[in-house]
């Protein structure tokens, strides 16, 4: 199963969520949809319509920029990472 590191950001809107979470899915999209099962809502905070992810997220697989087609190892350690704006 691949390890998803959640952002506090996130867990904020979540209480109650843990930050790791073991999930099988063979593409980015499988485990974020597998975790919406345990962890409800959260899918729309990191999917659009189209669907693609979000303007404001970023997911990395094993350390590598991720798109929602993007493959997963069973082993592999997946992080969103919510973008940062500010002047």
């Amino acid at each position: 199963m691949a390890s998803v590191l959640l952002p506090r950001s996130l867990l904020a809107l979540f209480p109650g969520v843990e930050r790791r979470h073991d999930v099988a899915g063979s593409t980015v999209a499988a485990v974020i949809t597998a975790l919406d099962g345990t962890v409800p809502g959260l899918r729309d905070r990191l999917v659009e319509a189209g669907p693609r992810l979000r303007p404001h997220i970023n997911v990395f697989v094993d350390g590598s920029p991720a798109s929602l087609d993007s493959p997963v190892a069973p082993d592999a350690v997946i992080h969103v990472i919510p973008a940062v704006s500010g002047g």
